[in-house]
């Protein structure tokens, strides 16, 4: 175990290296850029990247409780069609440093965490976010705050909840199983919103990041940061956003699955966004939550052919 202390008192955790040795499917090389965040100090962010250096921006965000290894399946297409790939771990999760206490993991502070890696350590511009799950609740906020960075944007199964409407059931179910769980199962979980069965060395590399509960505050935290109440901190940041993508003209393609029923209510918000219209938005067939499992090459096909129509 690799801790350490940075501004503000904060411990981070750093997953052993040995962790990530030999997982299927996963041979890209690691990299790494650090950030300064106000409210961690120095944190460093694990990422892959495939394709030119050269290549059209596609950043791809994961959500909760995954890490990168959720592109494994698209890395490859997006690079053949000659776009470079960048998925990195938003931080508590995979590679990326683990602030380890729950209350160091707030919604704003992820914001910033991904908005510095993106464009501080990275320095990226022309992007196109690809998005799910928490990867869009971070993703949008970012394309909404910092449009000049964008070139186009992929929602897929995400949404930016403002807590004005109710969430369904089933996200409850999720939630509460969070909360009360003595032991968080990582891998069982993302198995749960997959139609595919994982192989057991697949759901042990999705438990790779988090050797014991210690490493787990990140996915132990993100469930109670959906803003669920009018009067949630993240309301007014969330409302924002939502009113500077109705007016924005960053082309957007809303890439949902045909069986995720905790997002499935969130499409029709997006689609009517003026950088959606007019466009033909494709559902990714037999996919559930974590449609980057279940079709994860139609999806980066249909994110590649999104990229050249521009």
């Amino acid at each position: 175990m690799h801790l350490t202390r940075y501004g503000g008192g904060v411990r981070l955790l750093r997953t052993p290296d040995d962790r990530f040795e030999n997982l299927p499917g996963f041979d890209f090389p690691e990299r790494y850029a650090e950030i300064d965040s106000p409210e961690t100090g120095i944190v460093r962010i694990g990422y892959v990247e495939a394709g030119p250096a050269d290549g059209p921006v596609v950043l791809l965000l994961h959500g909760e409780p995954s890490w990168s290894y959720l592109y494994r399946k698209m890395l490859p297409v997006l690079a053949d069609a000659g776009l470079r790939a960048i998925a990195p771990d938003l931080v508590g999760f995979g590679r990326s440093d683990k602030p380890a206490d729950v209350a160091d993991h707030t919604y704003a502070a992820h914001v910033e965490w991904m908005r510095a890696f993106a464009f501080d350590a990275l320095d990226l511009r022309d992007v196109t976010l690809v998005g799910q799950d928490w990867g869009g609740l971070i993703g949008l906020r970012l394309v909404a705050e910092h449009p000049e960075r964008f070139a186009g944007v992929v929602p897929a199964n995400t949404g930016l909840p403002t807590g004005d409407d109710g969430m369904p059931d089933v996200w409850w179910s999720f939630h509460d199983a969070v909360e009360k769980a003595q032991v968080l199962d990582i891998g069982r979980f993302v198995q749960s919103g997959c139609v595919t069965k994982l192989t057991d060395e697949e759901r042990a590399a999705y438990d790779a990041p988090f050797p014991n509960e210690m490493y787990k505050a990140g996915p132990r935290a993100m469930p109670s940061l959906v803003p669920t109440t009018p009067d949630d901190p993240a309301t007014e940041a969330n409302r924002a956003a939502r009113a500077a993508l109705g007016k924005s003209s960053i082309p957007m393609l809303v890439a949902f699955s045909d069986s995720d029923p905790i997002t499935a209510g969130m499409r029709p918000v997006l689609e009517r966004l003026p950088g959606a219209e007019g466009r033909e938005h494709p559902t990714i067939t037999d996919a559930g939550h974590f449609l980057q499992e279940d079709g994860g090459p139609a999806l980066a096909s249909e994110i590649a052919s999104f990229v050249r129509s521009r």
